[in-house]
């Protein structure tokens, strides 16, 4: 592999690494700081939008690391709406589109 591959794959572990192992929310907290600077010194580009993402959303992503759970369950039925909801164009009732919701995903 190429130096610079090697290096952008060593980052993607770490923070891999950070959400798979650390359990307490402190420690995650200065991981990812640590790691949040690993990548600033890197000058990798690809990253930036990441740490946009990190940037913004930084509270909400520690949160993760007390209970560890997402928001990926919201997701996934919002995702299965839509779908839905894209099957059936031009639903004059309402009550009916709801009716079939409620009784394939509930």
């Amino acid at each position: 592999m190429y130096p610079d591959i090697k290096k952008a794959y060593g980052l993607t572990q770490q923070l891999r690494g950070i959400y798979n192992n650390q359990n307490n929310k402190h420690i995650a907290m200065a991981k990812l700081a640590h790691w949040y600077r690993n990548v600033e010194d890197s000058g990798f580009k690809n990253f930036n939008i990441l740490l946009n993402t990190i940037t913004v959303n930084y509270q909400s992503i520690l949160n993760y690391f007390d209970n560890r759970s997402t928001n990926a369950s919201a997701e996934s039925f919002n995702a299965k709406v839509k779908a839905f909801r894209s099957q059936f164009r031009g639903v004059r009732k309402v009550d009916f589109f709801l009716f079939r919701l409620s009784n394939l995903f509930a």
